[in-house]
């Protein structure tokens, strides 16, 4: 029996959205719905960060933590909320329903959306994540796809150790376990989940599907 659970892909110890990250749920039952009603729940709508007067911010449940640095040119799409330390470089799209820990990062003209970044993690360069989970010190090489919808428009599946695991998502990216790497110009397609410690070669399509730690 395959572990699904978000221990099985990711250090929490500390960390300060366990809620949502349910230990009893498998890993991508935080995404969709369910990370939108955390962010419905969310009181905690400040900015502690002095901005450039170039940062575009739209809509009013932004929050930005002390100490981040955001760039002109980048364009915040509420709700989003950005912890300590964060980084998000110039062009870059954060839009709707994302969480940026501690020390993460969203390069220039890289696009996130409706997704979870760990403390640490990076998508530094004209990188696309769409509903997806990057665990702790991630790193994407540039031009990274986390591609989050299936083009027949089906609830995404994948196949693991002989059997059908059935997300109920529409839109579901990857699962990037503590530590994955990514090779330039990947694309993960729908329903990518990566064990901590896995890497990609440069220009690799990666199938849907479960794929063990240090693969």
């Amino acid at each position: 029996m395959i572990d699904f659970r978000p221990p099985a892909f990711f250090d929490l110890e500390g960390f300060a959205h366990s809620e949502l990250l349910d230990s009893e749920q498998p890993v991508w039952a935080a995404l969709g719905r369910a990370l939108a009603e955390y962010f419905e729940a969310w009181t905690d709508w400040s900015i502690n960060t002095e901005l450039h007067p170039g940062v575009h911010l739209l809509g009013d449940r932004i929050s930005i933590a002390a100490g981040c640095s955001i760039e002109p040119g980048a364009v915040i799409v509420g709700p989003a909320i950005l912890e300590e330390g964060v980084q998000i470089r110039t062009g870059a799209y954060v839009r709707q329903n994302v969480l940026l820990t501690t020390g993460s990062l969203v390069g220039a003209h890289s696009e996130v959306k409706g997704s979870i970044l760990l403390p640490g993690a990076k998508a530094p360069h004209q990188a696309y994540v769409g509903d997806s989970i990057l665990g702790r010190d991630v790193n994407l090489g540039a031009g990274t796809i986390c591609s989050n919808v299936k083009n027949v428009g089906r609830v995404i599946s994948f196949s693991a150790g002989g059997e059908t695991y059935h997300t109920g998502l529409r839109k579901f990216g990857a699962i990037l376990g503590d530590g994955c790497k990514t090779g330039c110009n990947t694309v993960l397609n729908p329903g990518v989940l990566m064990g901590p410690g896995s890497v990609t070669y440069t220009n690799a399509s990666i199938r849907s599907g479960y794929y063990p730690p240090g693969t």
